[in-house]
């Protein structure tokens, strides 16, 4: 990826710590990295996992990710945010809210997790109108097709992501969608279909984390949503297709930001 500047765009990724550094922080900062900015970190969860198995997560309380927030706000110019696992809809409703009040301008990208790969529900009960009070306090939404429809209480993806988009922007990915597998929609809140470059790829423990890294680092670096959404989409195709484990390989897209 060639980027001509004096000086990397900060992006903050508060996520949760994943030893085998599949998923979460470290596979977000890591694509941070590969996209030519600097990546800050706040650990959200400390979780015991491996690529293919999670045992247990224990939740870093509130008081204390925004103790690790506040000092990285008041120093470096952070823009973009991405949020991944937290421990529950009001934890995450507090969080979002006391980052606007640090940074009323930056704008929060939200991954949704609500299960992990391996079956382990963080969330239990979803109710829509918790979620709402978050989504309208948030720039872009990157469910998949059951988190989507969970989320709202819709029977299909599309129809949640229409809801949700009412809120907030919304990238509904494909990888689990019934009929079109791989195409992702934008919602702005029309539909704007992201077609998928390759069938080439394995599936890969943290894929979506490193999809809504990709999109925030891009952002910071000055794209449009649409195009910091398809390029995001080519990395991840390139992590997918990086080898057949289930542990990508990252590595930097030869293509110029437009």
């Amino acid at each position: 990826m060639e980027i001509i500047q004096s000086e990397r765009p900060f992006v903050l990724s508060i996520a949760g710590l994943d030893p085998s550094g599949g998923a979460g922080l470290l596979a977000d900062v890591k694509t941070f990295e590969q996209h030519c900015t600097y990546g800050l970190g706040v650990c959200s969860a400390i979780t015991v996992q491996t690529g293919t198995q999670f045992h247990s997560v224990e939740w870093i309380p509130l008081y204390q990710i925004i103790a690790q927030v506040k000092p990285l706000l008041q120093t470096y110019p952070v823009t973009y945010c991405k949020i991944g696992i937290v421990q529950d809809v009001y934890t995450l409703t507090s969080l979002v809210h006391q980052l606007r009040q640090l940074q009323p301008t930056i704008r929060i990208i939200l991954d949704p997790v609500l299960k992990a790969t391996a079956g382990f529900n963080f969330h239990g009960i979803v109710h829509w109108e918790g979620w709402k009070q978050v989504l309208e306090a948030i720039y872009l939404l990157t469910p998949n097709y059951d988190e989507a429809k969970l989320l709202a209480g819709y029977d299909t993806g599309e129809a949640a992501a229409e809801a949700i988009a009412t809120c907030c922007h919304v990238l509904l990915k494909g990888g689990h969608h019934p009929l079109q597998a791989g195409v992702d929609t934008l919602y702005l809140p029309s539909p704007q279909k992201i077609l998928p470059q390759t069938t080439a790829i394995t599936a890969k423990h943290g894929s979506g984390c490193v999809l809504s890294a990709a999109i925030t680092a891009n952002l910071a670096n000055g794209q449009s949503l649409i195009t910091a959404c398809t390029n995001a989409k080519a990395y991840t195709e390139n992590f997918l297709s990086s080898n057949v484990s289930p542990l990508g390989f990252h590595a930097a897209l030869n293509y110029s930001i437009t």
